[in-house]
């Protein structure tokens, strides 16, 4: 039997969350800091992560939180780490990190503490890093928090600062010819808020990549294209694939479609509830995660925020 959504948060808890956003942006760091990244073949670089949430179709509050581990250059995963929870946040367009990053943040300190030797050098996540509303979305938000150079991959085009998905961004798409082909996503701004790659030879569709924390653009672009071997970087595709799997077998609900073939969607998302006026809802560069509440739905809900608390301290002192 499905759960009740979570509650519209109210207007004091997202005041809190942009003045959390704005004081953990402050601490975001867009250039390499890692000697791996300014090697042109990633000399050094052995350990990639991957994160991913998953829903139960038909459930707005339960979820499957995945990391996994991968080697690089191999891509084999080496640990995986999928558990069942409790959302105690809805989706809200431009603060997804305060209702998926608490459950990431604790499976990297189950990670921590299991297994130090196995985590990773960097994180890809499913979601936008600077190219966001406030210039810091999940990517940053997970990066920040665990202190790792982070990456974010995004499926769509995130409309911030003058981006707009018209007709002359799809004619730069379709001039994308091989894998690894790129453009620059140039805010009304000025600012590079990310680059547009096309991740693999046979892909239609592209990926938003942008920087999440400890690492440049320019390397967050190669590191991506060297961790596709479909459209989706093999981190995260693990990630998917085994939270999505992780359900199915804990609840026995409907598998998901063979490993190994494209994706776009995941089989246990639940239906969403578009924003008025619009066709999709924005996201941060993907369908929201579990139905989207209006604000008309009133009532309260936990920001959630103080689960937030690996290498919490250490943020707060830097």
């Amino acid at each position: 039997m499905a759960r009740e959504a979570v509650a519209w948060p109210p207007e004091e808890t997202l005041s809190l969350w942009k003045r959390e956003q704005a004081r953990l942006k402050a601490l975001v760091v867009d250039r390499d800091t890692e000697a791996w990244q300014r090697d042109a073949a990633f000399s050094g670089l052995q350990r990639v992560g991957g994160v991913d949430v998953s829903f139960v179709k038909g459930d707005s509050v339960s979820a499957c939180a995945s990391l996994v581990v991968l080697s690089y250059p191999e891509l084999e995963v080496v640990y995986e780490d999928c558990r069942m929870v409790s959302l105690t946040a809805p989706y809200v367009s431009g603060f997804l990190a305060f209702r998926e990053v608490p459950f990431l943040v604790d499976a990297m300190r189950r990670l921590q503490e299991k297994e130090p030797r196995l985590v990773p050098q960097v994180l890809l996540v499913d979601g936008n890093g600077v190219l966001h509303h406030r210039g810091f979305g999940v990517a940053c938000h997970l990066g920040v928090l665990t202190d790792l150079p982070c990456v974010g991959v995004a499926k769509k085009l995130l409309q911030v600062d003058g981006l707009e998905n018209d007709a002359q961004h799809k004619e730069k798409i379709r001039l994308l010819r091989a894998g690894g082909d790129s453009f620059p996503l140039i805010g009304g701004s000025g600012t590079v808020l990310g680059m547009v790659l096309k991740s693999h030879e046979h892909s239609s569709k592209p990926l938003y990549v942008s920087v999440g924390h400890k690492i440049s653009l320019e390397a967050a672009v190669r590191l991506t294209r060297g961790c596709c071997r479909f459209r989706i970087p093999e981190p995260v595709r693990q990630a998917d694939i085994r939270s999505r799997d992780y359900i199915r077998r804990t609840l026995g609900v409907p598998g998901p479609p063979a490993p190994g073939q494209e994706r776009s969607q995941k089989v246990q998302r639940p239906k969403v509830c578009p924003q008025e006026g619009s066709e999709e809802p924005e996201g941060e560069g993907r369908p929201p995660r579990g139905p989207q509440l209006r604000p008309q739905d009133n009532g309260k809900a936990s920001s959630g925020s103080g689960e937030l608390s690996w290498t919490w301290q250490r943020a707060q002192a830097a």
